[in-house]
């Protein structure tokens, strides 16, 4: 394992920057998320969560897909290059990590999607262990550790030092052309009892207790049924939000754009909340807010690991939790279906 001062990591940040683009939690208008670094960045590291997932680096919001043009009788399609340039996505929390997993899954599978590929051929990414757990948290019931975070580099902000251990061959290679910033840290004891102390914070937290057997050992059609969508639906407002801060969710729409000059088609989130979600000539297949919002949660804890080898698609971040206008999130929806330890 090897340490660097935290006081030197702009030092390890222009390291990086000269070879590839680095992304990492940048602070702006008292918010965080994940932009490019330069030496102006405010660089946020003791922020738990981005306001949104490093997902959009990989699945952006908006997506140009290919470009029409018609001269005459003559019609070109043009394509983006998928060339994507090397980047480093730096200060990943466990969570985030995990839901590139799902993400993964989706994306990655046959047919694959190529944008989404080659993004994922082109980053390499930098974990950052969790140091103070928020009351919002609860990946540890999805089997996620929080201070051992799976990535191509895992690292750890302890006693004013960052630890940096590399896991795969990118992260390697990305050790390998940085190497000089960093001296060998002889004593990881630092490490070891943050990972205690934030073991012990975790087991406390509210949401730790939630318990995912009702999903797991239940019929599909059983909790479909259930009588309790009834009620946990009603407060739902349609928003979005959830599905927006979710790191996890895939959903897009596909629509094409006139510019004048040709048409653009691209691809933009979208969210199965929405009343105009998959609407088709012969209307909405999900006609009431109950069966769109049950569509959204029966898919994270129910269809998706029936589909993924028990795998949810939800890594407990918290941000649902967070955002929610009504508090109305996938936590409540365990608790009122499944009930807790």
């Amino acid at each position: 394992m090897l340490r660097l001062s935290a006081d030197k990591l702009d030092k390890l940040f222009s390291a990086i920057s000269d070879a590839k683009e680095l992304y990492l939690p940048v602070e702006e208008n008292g918010s965080s998320k994940f932009d490019k670094w330069s030496e102006e960045t405010q660089v946020n590291l003791n922020r738990l969560n981005t306001v949104k997932s490093p997902k959009d680096l990989f699945f952006p919001q908006s997506e140009d897909l290919m470009r029409f043009k018609k001269e005459g009788k003559k019609i070109t399609v043009d394509t983006p290059d998928e060339n994507c340039k090397e980047f480093v996505v730096f200060g990943v929390r466990a969570c985030d990590v995990k839901s590139i997993e799902v993400l993964d899954r989706v994306f990655l599978s046959e047919p694959v999607d190529t944008y989404y590929e080659s993004k994922r051929k082109a980053a390499t990414i930098v974990s950052l262990a969790c140091s103070e757990p928020e009351e919002s948290c609860f990946c540890n019931i999805f089997g996620i550790d929080a201070t051992e975070p799976a990535a191509d580099v895992s690292t750890w902000l302890a006693d004013d030092y960052l630890y940096w251990e590399a896991k795969t061959e990118k992260g390697e290679a990305l050790t390998e052309s940085i190497k000089s910033v960093f001296e060998q840290a002889e004593d990881t004891s630092a490490v070891d009892a943050q990972k205690e102390n934030v073991k012990a914070i975790i087991e406390k937290l509210p949401l730790s207790g939630l318990n995912l057997d009702y999903f797991k050992n239940n019929d599909m059609m059983d909790i479909f049924n259930s009588e309790k969508w009834d009620e946990l639906y009603e407060a739902c407002l349609g928003c979005g939000t959830c599905t927006f801060v979710c790191p996890t969710c895939q959903c897009y729409d596909i629509r094409d754009y006139d510019t004048g000059h040709g048409i653009v088609r691209y691809r933009c989130w979208d969210s199965c909340m929405y009343s105009d979600f998959t609407l088709m000539a012969g209307g909405q297949p999900r006609t009431t807010q109950k069966e769109r919002f049950r569509q959204r949660f029966m898919h994270k804890l129910v269809y998706f690991p029936m589909n993924n080898d028990g795998e949810f698609s939800c890594v407990g971040c918290g941000r649902c939790v967070n955002k929610c206008p009504v508090r109305l999130n996938i936590a409540k929806v365990i608790r009122a279906l499944g009930g807790e330890v």
